[in-house]
């Protein structure tokens, strides 16, 4: 891979937006970079951590009628009464109805995520950058069919100026401080183990202060 010094203004809630690309069903059973439970963890705990933020959150889907199905139920779960965006476009910033909410948001940084994530997560990514975004790839929660398409798709992004993190990262870099009324929240999204043993730590402590 190329290395780069882009090094962008950090992410925030009020110029970071979310676009979820086609986590679907049909396409999530091919995934073999993860195992499809780690995936979905990963998905929903993004989601659900940018919605503990405040962030726009765009959702798409390719032919849920006819190719891939619907979003998977937990998705979807994670985001009730949420419009899911179905298209025919590869790309999906191809279609007028997803870049007219993308720029709807109004915000300037924009973290994609999808499935595939050389095509998915890269493709409107890459074009982002190429409309005067900085854009972001949450690689981790973006899985893929085979090792090759998960290199070059890394690769990709790379050379394209798209920078590359896991979704948990992004989150708490917009989070920002521990100490915000949403930090919770969005530690509990995500569900990390040692955040959740760190919690449990915690919470011991406090009982024990207050015993004595």
């Amino acid at each position: 891979m190329t290395s780069s010094n882009y090094n962008p203004e950090p992410l925030t809630a009020g110029n970071a937006a979310l676009i979820l690309v086609d986590h679907q069903v049909g396409l999530m059973t091919g995934i073999r970079d993860y195992s499809v439970a780690e995936l979905k963890h990963n998905v929903v705990g993004l989601a659900k951590a940018a919605k503990a933020l405040g962030l726009p959150i765009v959702t798409t889907t390719t032919s849920a009628d006819t190719l891939w199905g619907p979003a998977f139920p937990e998705l979807q779960q994670a985001l009730p009464d949420h419009t899911f965006i179905d298209r025919t476009s590869v790309n999906a910033w191809d279609d007028p109805r997803v870049e007219q909410a993308i720029r709807e948001t109004g915000r300037t940084k924009l973290i994609f995520a999808g499935v595939s994530l050389e095509v998915c997560a890269a493709f409107p990514a890459m074009r982002a950058v190429r409309e005067g975004f900085e854009s972001y790839v949450a690689v981790d929660v973006s899985g893929t069919f085979n090792l090759t398409k998960r290199e070059t798709g890394m690769a990709r992004l790379i050379q394209s100026g798209v920078i590359i993190a896991d979704g948990a990262s992004l989150m708490v870099e917009i989070l920002a401080d521990n100490a915000a009324p949403e930090a919770m929240d969005v530690y509990s999204a995500l569900d990390m183990d040692w955040a959740a043993l760190v919690g449990q730590v915690r919470a011991s402590a406090s009982q024990m202060a207050g015993v004595n």
